[in-house]
């Protein structure tokens, strides 16, 4: 369990005095309660209509039946006698009983099929009162057999219900006590449907340690834990395995590979975890492989991983596409793009074919790097290779054109999605919905909840979450409150990455106690803080530009092993920028200039916005130049931010023109072109041939052929000193691109 967040609290700098600024105290825990603060007495009312969106989900969410919604999940270890409603027992006839169509029921007898046929057509509320109507008869039959024929029947939620009531009665003379056979089927019934929260709640109750369980039953409860962020619990089930003399299997020690991975801060006990598994004579698979990759990816250590790739393969390991797609999805998540084509070419070379996942990392890392044309492009690519895009590899460039604000483009890109015949998934209609609630537009958002409906996608505990992230507005802690009852109140329990938007929010309504509040709180119910959650604290105190307050939740994240990401420095720049700290930003720009630190998109992209806040033209220029050099793309909001400053202060130079040229005409934008050509001129900057091509390049890529010839041969007429040779070479490129 992790302590508190910091030994003595950052002092947040002042805050108007509030007469209901001091939250409560904190209260337990439940999966009903959390303590929520005092709604402010008349927060402002958001721009868009906020109720009929949360009517709209709330809808949508209760039309679909959850296992919260059961009468109790929460399963008492001391249950004590209950006083029995007078319910009237059923008569049971046992005789010619038969059950669905050709279903094999062999296992049960006479009388479990008459039991399971009465379970089936009760109605879940009623469940309760049934079993306790039937004690006499549930001794009689074997209860594992019931479990059994309650999964085949598809009714995996009331094998649930009969699974907590018998273990509520586990005390009671007549009722059987449960048993490791039981635990075993319930633990795979859960596993094959999926339901690791329900799983998690059921084993948290029962202390699986105690019974003999196989290594197989004990790995689905791994998990499950692994699965719902419950790392604590996952390592000490584990121990307690290894202390009963259970051999894990090489599937157990994935699993927890996977946990350590997950978890962060935890690089050398994957490397203790992987000495074991040789040492017990086990052979790594393409799962082992690539979730210690994918933990390298987690935590930015890109050295790390092509280390144990290059080890592994020197070993005799042959990389398969599993593997290959866990070292794209680290270069794809720092967007280096070049180097994921490199291993593109080592996969073809190696005749080791690529999925839809290879190019959805391709994607993933041409839109880190700015490239959102590129990556959209890999869908026609994928196309022609005979593989077909799936929702993932559209939502990745929908995402992007969101956060690009070509939220036009995001939705012109859903319609095709849906008429070539790839059915949007959840992810999808939370990455519109998310980007449609950042511009207000309200309309829209309706109408993609009402697609959600119509094609049965049911909202998910990450659609709740980015309603919760909508409600991030000044003085708005009333929506988050309500916003987050009402996803308690639909059954999403929250998880760690809810506690992460809860932060995020709170931080954004400008109520920074808040959310360390809410972090204190998601400490204390078991959930251990990630580097998101650590983001998220950041983003809170960026927004006050609090710089002493966020090195010391920096400070604390190291000292928990954490290593801060791109997002965690780009969060640190924007803090000492929005505080006017120069020196804070020149101490981050030298690790990453002198290589400490890798010189992602991200990172110049904010060294560029936080040196123009401060004014500093010279660390602008430079991470801008930078931005150029590493082959990366400035967006608009650059291009802008570079021509403003220079245009109030003083002349910059061709390299950067050039640069701002490449932003605008990789976007379309020629017109804008025009103007920053004309303006270069006008301050004695000559455009050079590279200057011309760019742009020529960019109608070519758009297969403009005639606007290009036609742009090339009115240069001289704006820019007479430029020379017949280097004309004739432009055009000769736009015929070199008409014939390819």
């Amino acid at each position: 369990m992790e302590g508190s967040l910091l030994p003595k609290k950052p002092v947040f700098t002042a805050l108007p005095p509030s007469s209901n600024s001091k939250p409560p105290p904190l209260k337990n825990f439940s999966s009903t309660t959390l303590p929520l603060l005092p709604p402010s007495s008349s927060p402002p009312s958001p721009s868009f209509p906020f109720e009929s969106l949360l009517e709209q989900l709330l809808h949508l969410s209760s039309s679909s039946p959850r296992v919260s919604n059961f009468p109790s999940l929460t399963i008492s270890s001391t249950a004590q006698p209950q006083i029995k409603p007078i319910i009237k027992a059923p008569q049971f006839d046992y005789s010619g009983v038969a059950f669905g169509d050709g279903e094999s029921l062999e296992f049960l007898s006479a009388k479990g099929k008459s039991l399971l046929n009465l379970i089936i057509n009760n109605p879940i509320s009623e469940l309760k009162s049934f079993f306790d109507s039937v004690e006499s008869e549930l001794c009689e039959v074997d209860v594992v057999s019931l479990l059994k024929g309650l999964e085949i029947s598809g009714n995996w939620s009331k094998a649930v219900l009969l699974f907590q009531w018998v273990h509520s009665n586990s005390n009671s003379e007549n009722t059987r006590r449960l048993n490791d056979q039981v635990i075993e089927v319930m633990i795979r019934i859960l596993g094959r449907e999926s339901q690791h929260s329900i799983a998690c709640k059921l084993f948290d109750a029962v202390p699986v340690e105690d019974y003999s369980l196989d290594v197989r039953s004990f790995t689905s409860v791994l998990h499950a834990y692994a699965r719902t962020g419950k790392y604590e619990r996952a390592i000490s089930l584990f121990e307690a395995i290894k202390a009963k003399g259970l051999k894990p299997t090489l599937v157990t020690y994935n699993v927890m590979l996977d946990v350590y991975g997950k978890m962060g801060r935890s690089w050398n006990k994957i490397l203790e975890l992987l000495d074991e598994i040789r040492n017990n004579g086990l052979e790594f698979d393409e799962f082992t492989c690539s979730t210690v990759i994918s933990a390298c990816g987690r935590e930015g250590m890109l050295e790390e991983a092509l280390k144990f790739f290059d080890e592994m393969k020197s070993q005799g390991y042959v990389p398969g596409t599993v593997t290959y797609n866990a070292l794209l999805h680290v270069y794809g998540k720092a967007g280096i793009y070049t180097e994921a084509l490199h291993i593109l070419d080592e996969m073809e070379r190696n005749k080791c074919p690529p999925d839809a996942v290879t190019f959805n990392e391709l994607v993933s890392a041409y839109v880190k790097a700015g490239f959102i044309e590129e990556g959209a492009a890999v869908i026609d690519t994928m196309t022609s290779k005979g593989i077909t895009p799936n929702a993932i590899t559209y939502t990745t460039v929908i995402d992007a054109y969101g956060k690009a604000g070509k939220e036009d483009k995001a939705l012109s890109l859903f319609g095709q999605m849906k008429e070539l015949g790839c059915v949007p998934n959840v992810c999808t209609y939370n990455a519109i919905l998310g980007m449609l609630g950042k511009k207000s537009r309200s309309e829209e958002m309706m109408s993609i909840l009402c697609n959600m409906k119509s094609n049965g996608c049911v909202p998910n505990r990450i659609t709740w979450n980015t309603m919760l992230a909508m409600c991030g507005n000044k003085g708005a802690q009333k929506y988050v409150n309500r916003v987050f009852r009402e996803m308690k109140n639909c059954g999403f329990e929250p998880d760690r990455d809810t506690f992460n938007t809860l932060i995020s929010a709170y931080g954004r309504c400008g109520s920074g106690i808040d959310a360390l509040k809410m972090y204190d709180e998601m400490i204390r119910v078991g959930f251990s803080p990630s580097v998101t959650t650590y983001n998220s604290l950041l983003n809170a105190l960026a927004r006050r530009g609090d710089w002493k307050a966020a090195e010391a939740v920096i400070l604390d994240m190291k000292s928990k092993g954490f290593k801060p990401n791109e997002t965690s420095l780009s969060l640190m720049l924007h803090c000492y920028a929005k505080g006017g700290n120069i020196r804070g930003i020149e101490v981050i720009e030298e690790e990453i200039y002198s290589g400490e630190i890798f010189p992602s998109w991200m990172l110049l992209r904010t060294l560029v916005l936080a040196n123009s806040k401060c004014r500093a033209l010279r660390g602008m220029e430079r991470a801008f130049k930078e931005l150029g050099k590493k082959g990366y793309r400035p967006d608009l909001v650059l291009c802008n931010s570079m021509l403003s400053i220079f245009a109030k202060n003083r002349m910059p130079c061709i390299f950067t023109y050039n640069t701002v040229v490449a932003g605008y005409a990789c976007k379309g934008m020629f017109v804008d072109v025009h103007d920053v050509i004309s303006y270069m001129m006008q301050q004695k900057c000559r455009p050079n041939e590279l200057t011309y091509k760019i742009v020529v390049d960019s109608y070519c890529k758009e297969q403009k052929y005639k606007e290009a010839m036609d742009y090339v041969s009115k240069i001289r007429e704006t820019d007479p000193s430029f020379d017949d040779q280097s004309v004739r070479r432009l055009a000769a490129g736009v015929r070199e691109n008409m014939e390819s």
